[in-house]
């Protein structure tokens, strides 16, 4: 069966807060069944490190369940980054799948902020935590020597499970290329830091997104219950193959903040000659390995955090407390999760929050997101169109106040995620146009002005 003839592709999309396995249809790009799972680190071992076993276990049982209705013909991979697999010589892990949260001993890392390239060859930002995967290998090499020597290959985390499909390992640039420090997205190839932590020959071959790596193994095939051989595409980081659609369809400049765990701001069409490293601002690599200009922040881990400490409004209520949440000058600053986003260092903090309303606390909610998206997008100098899906996609006080701050159109893409839609075109099946919101940009009386004291209460 060729790529264009594919009637249903399966998409194992593991995300940082929860795993799911969908079937999507190649005519109309719908999601017609998903079946998830959290995804769940464990706290014990060497470090912590996410459950892989209980992931391989859930998506074998997902592919079997959804192999019989309504099934598939592909198999399609997208991950969260900041994640590498290292396996012995017999192609099983030699160490845990480290938690990319877990901080790492001062000592470590200040050895490794030595060993590291300048942004000016990586466009990767010094990250907290082990954001830069560099820093994760490092880590592991340096405080767990005797297992990091039976290491025989490094795998990209959505190559891993590709890998445990099809038993081809490779490597993707689109997990290179986001923030890792092993990548030169100018060059397009790897850094420096791969001899310098010398491990090159440990690298496995780069293979394309849009490559298919095999089929399924013959004895996972039978396990799974297909009845023809099903082929496993090399597969993509998860926020690029939410990017991916937009790249196949619209012309540049224009720019895609994807939502999710992280909102990631893609300036497409821009440049990198203008990238603050400082600020959470860095080159991404998309499918076609072309470097993009970005910025991020940690957006919906922040909302959730929000959520559980105030128990947000509904939608409506939210939208009629902007008003006055404006003319208060009642404001929430930056950051609520640390390490990471455009104003580093800054302890999150209310402003005129005291008597305020759960409704105008949930406006203030709101607007703080709107304006660090605001924020993002001016660091990538993105231009044109804002097309926001992912969760945030449906969330109309934000997308209402993000077009007044850019004076520029915004666009919505409701649904769970375009990381499922994106890995799917990977395929090679023709991207499907989704119903779109349209939001352009209008005058909010006061937004300007409380912008401007925003900014002016960081200082």
């Amino acid at each position: 069966m060729n790529a264009t003839s594919y009637r249903r592709i399966a998409v194992l999309d593991i995300g940082k807060t929860n795993a799911k396995v969908v079937v999507l249809d190649s005519e109309t790009g719908a999601e017609i069944a998903v079946l998830k799972r959290p995804n769940i680190a464990i706290k014990s071992g060497p470090y912590p490190h996410y459950d892989v076993e209980a992931l391989w276990s859930f998506a074998l049982d997902a592919l079997k369940s959804l192999a019989r209705e309504p099934g598939f013909d592909a198999i399609s991979i997208t991950t969260h980054g900041a994640s590498a697999a290292l396996l012995g010589r017999d192609g099983v892990l030699a160490m845990p799948v480290i938690d990319y949260e877990h901080e790492y001993p001062q000592e470590i890392r200040d050895a490794y902020t030595g060993l590291r390239p300048s942004f000016d060859e990586t466009f990767s930002p010094r990250l907290a935590m082990g954001l830069n995967v560099g820093a994760q290998l490092h880590y592991q090499k340096t405080a767990f020597a005797e297992e990091f020597a039976e290491v025989a290959t490094i795998l990209t985390y959505a190559q891993y499970w590709t890998a445990r499909l099809t038993g081809v390992t490779a490597n993707e640039l689109t997990s290179l290329g986001c923030h890792t420090d092993l990548w030169n997205p100018r060059e397009g190839h790897y850094s420096s830091l791969v001899d310098r932590l010398g491990i090159r020959d440990l690298m496995a071959p780069i293979r394309s997104a849009f490559d298919a790596l095999g089929p399924v193994l013959p004895d996972i095939a039978t396990e799974l219950g297909l009845a023809a051989p099903v082929p496993v595409y090399c597969g993509i980081h998860d926020s690029n193959a939410s990017l991916l659609p937009h790249l196949v369809h619209r012309e540049a400049p224009f720019a895609v903040v994807s939502t999710g765990t992280w909102v990631i701001n893609f300036g497409v069409g821009g440049d990198l000659d203008h990238l603050d490293p400082s600020r959470d601002t860095l080159a991404n690599v998309d499918a076609y390995g072309r470097a993009v200009p970005s910025s991020r922040f940690m957006g919906g881990r922040e909302f959730e955090i929000l959520s559980a400490e105030i128990g947000l409004a509904d939608e409506k209520a939210a939208q009629a407390a902007i008003g006055p949440v404006i003319g208060k000058g009642m404001m929430l600053l930056p950051n609520i999760a640390s390490g990471s986003g455009p104003f580093p260092g800054k302890a999150s903090r209310w402003i005129g929050a005291e008597e305020a309303s759960r409704e105008e606390r949930s406006a203030a909610a709101r607007l703080y997101l709107a304006l660090m998206t605001d924020a993002c997008l001016g660091l990538v100098s993105a231009k044109g169109a804002i097309i926001v899906e992912g969760p945030f996609a449906l969330n109309g006080t934000y997308l209402k106040l993000l077009a007044a701050l850019t004076g520029r159109e915004v666009m919505a893409l409701p649904g769970s995620t375009g990381t499922s839609q994106g890995a799917a075109l990977l395929t090679g099946i023709r991207p499907v146009s989704g119903a779109e919101t349209h939001i352009p940009p209008t005058d909010i009386p006061g937004l300007a002005a409380y912008r401007t004291r925003w900014y002016a209460a960081m200082e």
